[in-house]
């Protein structure tokens, strides 16, 4: 490749990987949005979420993943 071509290459790819972040940043913001909504809708049921992460944090301690994800 001449030089020309390896920076039209490398400026291609750029440009791609820049619109890849933005959509992937797009969506991680429509998840968190989905999340809070949950979150939201747990608390105002009287879920103690704090409670929870705690009890999922000490059972999770003493399994391997493979227990935790059947």
């Amino acid at each position: 490749m001449t030089n020309a071509e390896d920076i039209g290459f490398h400026k291609g790819a750029f440009a791609t990987l820049t619109k890849e972040r933005e959509e992937l940043m797009r969506i991680i913001q429509i998840v968190e949005q989905l999340m809070q909504m949950h979150i939201k809708e747990l608390k105002d049921l009287g879920v103690d979420l704090a409670a929870e992460a705690k009890k999922a944090k000490a059972s999770n301690k003493s399994k391997p993943i493979e227990e935790t994800l059947k």
